[in-house]
């Protein structure tokens, strides 16, 4: 199925989404937000579960058996999220000191500090790397960290303009394309040393919640996918592939989420005996 046909397909659910109101039940928006989270993170290899996340947020409950490193991943990130969301409202440009200060956020707690050759650099600070990353196997490796900021403040003018235009003229498809190509060409610049996929995410749903688009969310379970539509797209040099990636995934959550919907307000509820009270004498 080619891009267009997605877009129509996205189009339809999301008219039919928004006509069953789903997005307006109470805590609906918080929970989505604790589900991108729970499977952003899982993504970089977190075990914390949905329910476990809740607790954490909501209740300060910490997850037995669950490692402090884990859990303060998925903090920081809620924390990152409830910032960028704020600077979505209020419709902020971006820049590479919005950038950094969002970076800054996703690794407070899991950042380390680096000393290289070229300098010295604090991750939890949300600073720039000043090293060399791995793309994977095959000697392949990201940006030369010295053409990042050039890149980056390339990234966020281009990205500023077509934000201006997306908020006038709102084409949903647009809107949802901006938002991907923002993911992969963050991705691929690949400005800290740790945390680029969350920040790819963030700055994604960061664009999709200041458009009032519904959120994409990227399920654990397409991990793999996910990965290779990146490479795919990057190996050759052309957006389809992850473009394709995120209409399908998108389509499919939106579609879990109707059906379950419709099958919740379908259910009758079960008919309830109650034994009657018997005291002893």
């Amino acid at each position: 199925m080619n891009i267009e046909k997605k877009a129509k397909m996205l189009l339809c659910l999301l008219q039919e989404y928004q006509e069953l109101g789903i997005a307006q039940q109470i805590d609906y928006q918080k929970f989505y937000l604790y589900s991108i989270i729970t499977h952003s993170t899982a993504i970089e290899g977190s075990t914390v579960t949905e329910i476990e996340n809740q607790l954490l947020f909501d209740e300060g409950i910490s997850a037995p058996g669950r490692n402090i490193q884990e859990q303060l991943m998925n903090l920081d990130l809620k924390a990152a999220y409830e910032h960028s969301m704020e600077l979505a409202r209020q419709h902020t440009d971006f820049s590479i000191d919005m950038l950094k200060s969002l970076s800054a956020l996703v690794m407070k707690n899991t950042g380390n500090e680096y000393n290289t050759v070229d300098g010295h650099f604090d991750a939890s600070k949300g600073e720039l790397r000043l090293l060399g990353v791995s793309a994977g196997i095959g000697g392949n490796s990201y940006m030369n960290f010295k053409k990042i900021p050039a890149h980056l403040e390339e990234f966020c003018r281009q990205l500023n303009e077509s934000r201006h235009q997306l908020l006038t003229n709102k084409d949903l498809i647009e809107q949802y394309l901006l938002s991907f190509d923002a993911h992969y060409h963050l991705v691929t610049i690949h400005p800290w040393v740790d945390g680029n996929g969350r920040m790819a995410r963030l700055v994604m749903n960061h664009l999709q919640y200041e458009f009032g688009l519904i959120p994409t969310k990227i399920r654990k379970e397409n991990k793999a996918k996910y990965i290779q539509s990146l490479v795919d797209s990057r190996e050759e040099d052309n957006l389809a592939p992850f473009r394709n990636f995120m209409f399908e995934e998108h389509i499919q959550n939106l579609n879990t989420e109707i059906a379950a919907y419709k099958k919740s307000q379908a259910a009758d509820l079960p008919n309830l005996l109650f034994e009657p009270l018997r005291f002893k004498s």
